[in-house]
């Protein structure tokens, strides 16, 4: 219902707030949430078709949640979209990128999700997502690519493309990302936003998950805006009964650490490609070669490192992770089809890691997974001596859509050597190996704080000369996303880029 003073906000003036400064707005009148959601859904309407990025549109449901949002929520009133991958909002399809899903109906909420809906959200769709949040851009043959705003032919990044996707085209100044192996961070740096990965175990995936990926997946969201990130983490931060990790509350809300100083910081970079056959781009190591004269400048330390850590604990300790995992997702989905899988249920390169993992043993992943101490120990032995470590959060700016796809003689040899029952001998062959170091390297740096679970930001400081964003990435110890949030603002204020928007 509209008030005496409201008025319906103009897709101008609505893109000028973050979500906080929205909520704002509703709070004092000048605007309902239900005029709100109009303006979200005709942005959608407008920019959509060209993007792809939401691809379950559930408008009536969000009208009828902005009709019945809770008297108070720091974000009461502010359009929002979920994630179509762990996002379970009660008597809505949740797909995960994959036919096999196309008729699953949530029958409750995730934990996270009550948590939003008690902040006041308005959820009206569900965003574009590759199958099982499997790769770092987003392209399932479910729903076709999503396409980067800031150039169409370019992608968004993945696995929560479609959220980046829609916060920079302008539908919602923010919607859920989840990051097992830089979901997160990935979308934000293609997109131009601000990502920040939490610590393990600060967000909840309960009810229904303990963990996945050995602790390597969270949650938070992709923003425009810092402080949105901050007073996103606040909602849906803490504990649920059973979770499997524990970690130390903050000593403070985190929307407080945003503009507080950050002192003078130790900050340690690198630029150094994890795997040779893919350098890190000029334009990667220049975005981070700026921000450090900017951190130099706003009076912090800054000096160079060589990685402290080598490839096989992506290519080799990941790897066999994320092929294992890709089992096990198969092996849940036929539980609900209440049959084995077929081939035909899943993309080919999903059941490829599958039938791939089938070449390994327990002792193999019990193994590898050991290994990840190896690299908790050395990012330790890093933070002795600095308080946070830049990379660049890609190895190259975003790539062309369709990049990493399978070529047609990579599809006919997989077709076959799977038709012979062959995948799960490739265990230790140049063919896995390769396969390792080519669907990983995007990844090379990303990954490497959910294999820690140190809390992780990409900032959207640098664009390419063709006006493609690129992201550089900041690492802090477990538990200390309050540093990582005072930086970023202090980055934000020095170097704005909210009002950076692409021109579709």
């Amino acid at each position: 219902m509209q008030t005496a003073n409201s008025k319906t906000l103009s897709f101008d003036e609505y893109v000028k707030h973050d979500a906080t400064a929205l909520a704002e707005l509703v709070r004092k009148g000048d605007v309902t949430p239900d005029e709100l959601l109009e303006t979200a859904i005709s942005r959608a309407e407008a920019v959509n078709p060209q993007l792809n990025a939401i691809v379950t549109l559930l408008y009536d449901k969000g009208r009828d949640m902005a009709k019945h949002l809770p008297k108070t929520g720091p974000f009461r009133g502010v359009p929002f979209l979920l994630k179509d991958l762990e996002m379970e909002w009660e008597g809505t399809p949740m797909k995960s990128g994959s036919f096999a899903y196309q008729h699953y109906v949530s029958s409750s909420d995730s934990e996270v999700v009550k948590r939003l809906k008690a902040a006041g959200l308005v959820f009206f769709g569900k965003t574009n997502t590759p199958e099982f949040g499997l790769t770092p851009y987003t392209e399932s043959k479910l729903y076709g690519p999503a396409r980067n705003p800031w150039n169409v032919a370019h992608s968004p990044g993945g696995s929560s493309g479609g959220s980046a996707a829609a916060v920079a085209a302008g539908i919602v100044p923010a919607a859920t990302a989840t990051d097992g192996g830089g979901s997160i961070r990935i979308p934000a740096a293609c997109c131009g936003l601000f990502g920040l990965k939490p610590s393990r175990g600060r967000v909840t995936l309960g009810p229904r998950y303990g963990e996945l990926w050995n602790g390597a997946v969270t949650g938070l969201a992709v923003t425009r805006s810092v402080r949105d990130s901050a007073n996103l983490l606040d909602v849906i931060a803490g504990p649920l009964a059973g979770d499997p990790y524990g970690i130390a509350a903050p000593e403070r809300p985190f929307k407080e650490e945003v503009g507080r100083e950050p002192g003078k910081l130790r900050i340690a970079f690198s630029t150094q490609a994890l795997i040779e056959s893919q350098p890190t781009h000029p334009d990667c190591v220049k975005a981070v070669q700026e921000a450090v004269k900017l951190l130099e400048k706003l009076g912090h330390t800054v000096e160079e490192v060589p990685l402290p850590y080598e490839k096989t604990i992506v290519t080799e300790a990941f790897f066999l992770n994320v092929l294992s995992e890709t089992a096990g997702v198969l092996r849940e989905m036929g539980q609900y089809l209440g049959r084995p899988v077929r081939r035909s249920d899943v993309e080919l390169n999903t059941w490829a890691q599958a039938r791939l993992a089938e070449g390994f043993s327990a002792a193999d992943v019990a193994f590898q997974k050991r290994r990840w101490n190896t690299l908790n120990r050395a990012m330790g032995q890093l933070h002795e001596t600095c308080d946070v470590f830049l990379t660049p959060t890609l190895p190259r700016p975003p790539i062309a859509i369709g990049t990493f796809q399978n070529t047609t003689s990579e599809q006919r040899l997989l077709k076959l050597v799977d038709s012979l029952g062959g995948l799960k001998y490739l265990n230790g062959s140049k063919t896995v190996t390769d396969l390792a170091e080519r669907s990983l390297g995007y990844i090379s740096f990303t990954v490497i704080t959910n294999m820690t679970g140190q809390p992780s930001m990409s900032v959207p400081l640098h664009w390419s000369e063709d006006g493609l964003p690129i992201g550089v990435m900041f690492a802090a110890k477990l538990g200390d996303e309050a540093t990582l949030f005072r930086l970023a603002g202090q980055l934000e204020q020095e170097r704005p880029w909210f009002d950076k928007r692409p021109k579709l």
